[in-house]
């Protein structure tokens, strides 16, 4: 797979990603849903920090929730340049196609999210009772790196009442795919468990 196949896989990703969340940011008001199925469900929430909202200042009780949230998004800058040689270097080598494309999947997921984080702040105000607006005239709703990122796919397949003796979550109620999430995410989980399902063909071992 070449490195210019590679680069429109990404652009197409990206354009996917990007388009939906405009379209979320600048048609729904924060926590809105519509129902597609009963299984699916549109429902815009903004994420602030990583996977299922945690943050830094979570584990690290000194660092501030703006302070923790700049860390994170130059460390997600910096993971996304060492993905992006990875891939570039793959290509050079003649590395499985398999390889290429989960790498060319977990780049363009990572920055779909990164664009988020680095730009959304600047770009649109506050989505809270009403419908955001691009490039509003007094100005975004935070500054620039901290954005948070748009997620609208939610899954909410079935509910089951745990039993007591379940660990951890016994007597509560349980939902599942409670997650929401976007196409980005979609992009980098598909990339993981390509390199995963697929190890072997990803990382051949030549003679």
């Amino acid at each position: 797979m070449s490195l210019k196949k590679s680069v429109i896989l990404i652009i197409v990703i990206l354009l996917i990603d990007q388009v939906s969340k405009i379209y979320i940011k600048t048609h729904f008001t924060l926590h809105e849903s519509v129902d597609v199925f009963n299984w699916f469900k549109i429902y815009f929430i903004e994420n602030d920090g990583m996977a299922w909202g945690t943050k830094i200042s979570d584990f690290v009780s000194f660092v501030s929730d703006r302070t923790a949230k700049v860390i994170l998004t130059l460390f997600r800058i910096i993971a996304i340049l060492g993905i992006g040689y990875w891939l570039y270097d793959a290509v050079k080598k003649k590395s499985s196609h398999v390889l290429i494309l989960a790498i060319a999947f977990i780049f363009a997921g990572a920055l779909g999210n990164i664009m988020d984080s680095v730009f959304y702040g600047v770009l649109f105000d506050d989505s809270i009772s009403q419908v955001a607006t691009f490039l509003p005239e007094h100005g975004g709703y935070d500054s620039f790196l901290h954005g948070r990122v748009v997620d609208m796919l939610y899954f909410p397949l079935f509910e089951i009442d745990l039993p007591q003796w379940f660990p951890f979550y016994g007597g509560k109620r349980f939902n599942f795919f409670e997650p929401v999430f976007n196409v980005a995410d979609v992009a980098i989980s598909t990339g993981f468990i390509m390199l995963i399902v697929f190890n072997k063909k990803a990382f051949t071992k030549k003679r």
